[in-house]
């Protein structure tokens, strides 16, 4: 899986304005949905919601991965959002995060959604990569980050 074939260049935002987890996740919602990839938003954002209820997404080492599944999306959709300042998402180290990277995918496809999520994990492993996301001063700079780290 190719990730920038997912995510467009205009669902990436820096710096997010939220200052929290809900309010983060609304902003990355409303990207997606401001951007015509939603064919419900509120029934997205619910089904996020929901699923941050759940157990969070906070991955550790400043990672978020906010994701749901529903019949709002016809295909798998992503956004991503760096925080200028940390945000308490519950993690499982206990450390607040700066990336957050937000995956929607249709209720009744389970295989791009796990391979986008695999994706990004192992993308993050590399702290270097990760360092330079987290320091990304435009949504332009972020996205590039992204696609060159992909074609490597």
């Amino acid at each position: 899986m190719i990730l920038t074939q997912v995510l467009q260049p205009s669902c990436v935002k820096v710096p997010l304005e939220g200052k929290d987890k809900n309010s983060v996740i609304t902003e990355l919602v409303d990207l997606l949905a401001a951007e015509g990839l939603l064919g419900d938003r509120d029934v997205v954002l619910e089904a996020v919601l929901a699923r941050e209820k759940t157990r969070s997404t906070g991955i550790g080492s400043g990672i978020a991965i906010p994701h749901g599944k529903c019949k709002a999306v016809k295909e798998l959709v992503m956004a991503v959002g760096i925080a200028d300042e940390p945000i308490d998402f519950a993690s499982v180290d206990g450390k607040p995060v700066k990336i957050i990277i937000l995956l929607v995918s249709p209720a009744d496809q389970t295989g791009p959604h796990i391979q986008a999520l695999a994706k990004v994990s192992r993308l993050m492993l590399d702290e270097e990569f990760k360092r330079e996301l987290e320091h990304a001063d435009s949504a332009e700079n972020a996205y590039k980050l992204i696609s060159n780290k992909e074609n490597e």
